[in-house]
Parts: C-alpha cells; sequence; structure tokens
C-alpha cells in the first residue's frame, strides 16, 4: 500500500469519520481538501445499483454540464466537404478524413475527443480497436456522431461529459475545478445526479443510487448524503 503524504493526511482529517454530508458542505469541504499546487479537477463517483454484465443495466450517457468542466478539449472532426468547412467554422482543432485515419494508424492520439458526421463511418470502422479502448470512438448514442457537426462541436468545447458505468456499477465523471465557485461546482453537482436518476435503467431493482463521493483529484472523499 503506498505511503499517504504529510499533505493528504491533513486533508482527510478535515473529513469526519462516519459521516455523510449534504451537497452544499461536500463541494465546500471539497475546495478545503484539494491541497494541491495545482487547480485540481473535482470529481464525482457514484455506486449504482446495477449488474453491467447485463446490456439492459449498462448507464451510458454524454451532457453538457451547465458550468463546464475548466477544460478546453481538443476536438478532432471527421468530415469533407461542406461538413469538413462547417467543422473548421465550429472550432475544431484537426478536421479530416483519410488522412487522419492514416495519422492515428500511426500512433497519433493527440486529442481528447473525436467526432464524425454519419458517412464517415464507413472509414472510421477501421480505428475500432485503436480508439474504443481509448474512449475515443465516435458513437452516436454519445452525440459524437451527427449530421450536425457544428453543435457536436461547440458542445465538446462548452464541457460536455460523458459518463458510463465500470465493471462494478461505478460512474466517475469530472464535474469541474477546484478554483470554481462553490455554486457552479453545485449546480454541475445536481446537473449529474438528476441526469442519472433520469436514466435508471427499468431492468435495474432495489435502491439505486448506493453512494455518492465527491473529492478533488488528489484529495480524499467526502461521503454525501443520498
Amino acid at each position: 500500500m503506498a505511503k499517504q503524504s504529510k499533505r493528504f493526511r491533513e486533508a482527510q482529517a478535515l473529513v469526519e469519520h462516519g459521516k455523510f454530508y449534504t451537497a452544499d458542505e461536500a463541494v465546500a469541504l471539497v475546495k478545503k481538501t484539494a491541497t494541491a499546487k495545482f487547480d485540481e479537477t473535482v470529481e464525482l463517483h457514484v455506486r449504482l445499483g446495477v449488474d453491467p454484465k447485463y446490456a439492459d443495466q449498462q448507464v451510458r450517457g454524454a451532457i453538457v454540464l451547465p458550468n463546464g468542466i475548466g477544460k478546453t478539449k481538443r476536438v478532432l472532426a471527421f468530415a469533407t466537404g461542406e461538413k469538413a468547412q462547417e467543422a473548421q467554422a465550429a472550432g475544431a482543432d484537426y478536421v479530416g478524413s483519410d488522412d487522419l485515419v492514416a495519422k492515428i494508424q500511426g500512433g497519433w492520439f493527440d486529442f481528447d475527443v473525436a467526432v464524425a458526421t454519419p458517412d464517415m463511418m464507413r472509414i472510421i470502422g477501421r480505428l475500432g480497436k485503436l480508439l474504443g479502448p481509448r474512449g475515443l470512438m465516435p458513437n452516436p448514442k454519445l452525440g459524437t456522431v451527427t449530421p450536425d457537426i457544428s453543435k457536436a462541436i461547440a458542445e465538446q468545447k462548452a464541457g460536455k461529459v460523458e459518463y458510463r458505468t465500470d465493471k462494478q456499477g461505478n460512474i466517475h465523471c469530472p464535474i469541474g475545478k477546484k478554483s470554481f465557485e462553490e455554486e457552479k461546482l453545485k449546480e454541475n453537482y445536481q446537473t449529474l445526479i438528476d441526469t442519472l436518476i433520469r436514466v435508471k435503467p427499468a431492468a435495474a431493482k432495489g435502491q439505486y443510487i448506493r453512494s455518492i463521493t465527491l473529492a478533488a483529484a488528489m484529495g480524499p472523499g467526502v461521503p454525501v448524503q443520498i
């Protein structure tokens, strides 16, 4: 087990053992325990009462958080012709088709998210084994494969985040930065929680939301009241 730093132990001591905090209290405490020298990401971790090995219990989607996440994403757009011009006008960092496919096949992954027009999927299919494991494969369900390429790029630039259950049924998602005002973090937090409740699978039985934890990237977890 890795030895905890003095800084982490001091931050952990601020979290009362066994206590579950209100969302307002948790946000304030996470900002207080984020003591690293950089602007730490604030993360939301939710344990759901689902079994992801069954397709009808998987929880996955994407939303635009009202206050963004404090990070500017590098967006790659697969598009040609007029759609390529739209993508460039919308602020895509990289735009192309076969040329980008070849570049990625050569080991280049200097981007955070990929979007595509539907007609591009015939050539992007070759990249499934490269982009899939990295979570970079464009997906219609996430709004990253769409005829409205400019809207998709704008949403990504505005702070659209993907949420999906891991093998244990947990959701891990950024909701902002330590430097955010408490109210903005709280608004992002509530938007994501409301979304998870709204997309509850019909096949999920028993208690759906099992636990909620807020934490700065380098700080201790703060349990939140359900």
